[in-house]
């Protein structure tokens, strides 16, 4: 007697999360997979642009000013003949480094002060949430744009200021997982033994704390991209000749009727990274959340 087959579908590892569960959810996520080809590809690119490049991207060449996409030229040339294509690949390192050095930032700074906040409690934690509170007060751009502007308009201000304001926000995450970890028995087998709080925060909350800060700073990857490449684009950002594909959309605009190739492969390049990291975000936070996980 023939048993007909029986169609299963694979169960994910019980108890397991690490590498094998995660690659098991990253196959049901069509999307997330999406997500994370692109950022494999940029950073690719980041990697061989001086290699892959086919022009040096300050090299100037006025015969061939604001020339249409060509073989010669994928992308065309800007306002004095400099390659976009070139321009576009090495200002991957541009954009998207500044887009991790400004998440680094705020999270290493906010996950710390949030997580002694949530620990300590009493004035000291009313304290630092008021001051985060007051900073929440304004709409982030605004300040951001505000501290840029004092700073003085380059790069490294922009970066700076960009991560102060998203500072808060991981602020306020840790110390909500500090308040739930800390009535955990380690934890307070560590506090009853005399354990200093700085040892506390360091090996018992931060470790456990990290998935959902993980996963904010995964989706803020791409808004501090937007938001650096806004604040370029208004002139607080990268200045001439830095290849950068904020600055390079603020110059292009003047060009977008007739030229309209300037403005637009920049701006796509913006475009896709950002969504990039957002498709890989919404994955991890589907991943590490228990109730979408079992959905």
């Amino acid at each position: 007697m023939s048993l007909g087959r029986v169609e299963v579908e694979e169960a994910p590892p019980q108890g397991d999360f690490g590498g094998s569960h995660l690659w098991y959810q990253l196959r049901r996520s069509p999307l997330t997979l999406a997500g994370l080809a692109i950022i494999v590809i940029v950073a690719f690119v980041m990697a061989t642009a001086p290699w892959i490049a086919p022009y040096d991207p300050d090299r100037l060449d006025l015969l061939h000013r604001l020339a249409p996409p060509s073989l010669a030229h994928f992308f065309g040339t800007d306002e004095v003949g400099r390659d976009i294509f070139s321009r576009v690949l090495w200002g991957a390192r541009t954009s998207v480094t500044v887009g991790l050095a400004i998440v680094a930032i705020s999270m290493g700074f906010g996950t710390v002060i949030g997580a002694f906040s949530g620990l300590v409690g009493g004035r000291v934690d009313t304290a630092i949430m008021r001051i985060m509170d007051v900073v929440l007060s304004f709409p982030s751009f605004v300040m951001a744009m505000a501290l840029a502007a004092a700073l003085g308009p380059n790069l490294i201000n922009a970066m700076l200021a960009i991560a102060v304001v998203r500072i808060p926000f991981y602020v306020r995450l840790a110390r909500g997982q500090a308040l739930s970890l800390r009535s955990r028995p380690y934890v307070k087998a560590a506090m009853s033994f005399g354990a200093p709080r700085v040892q506390i925060v360091r090996r018992h909350i931060m470790p456990n704390a990290m998935a959902p800060i993980i996963v904010q700073a995964t989706l803020d990857i791409g808004l501090a991209i937007l938001t650096a490449s806004a604040l370029s684009f208004i002139g607080l950002g990268a200045q001439q000749p830095t290849a950068e594909w904020g600055a390079m959309v603020a110059t292009g605009r003047d060009y977008l009727l007739d030229q309209w190739w300037y403005p637009t492969f920049p701006g796509l390049a913006i475009l896709v990274t950002a969504v990039g990291f957002n498709l890989l975000g919404d994955g991890l936070r589907d991943m590490f959340d228990p109730r979408l996980r079992g959905r």
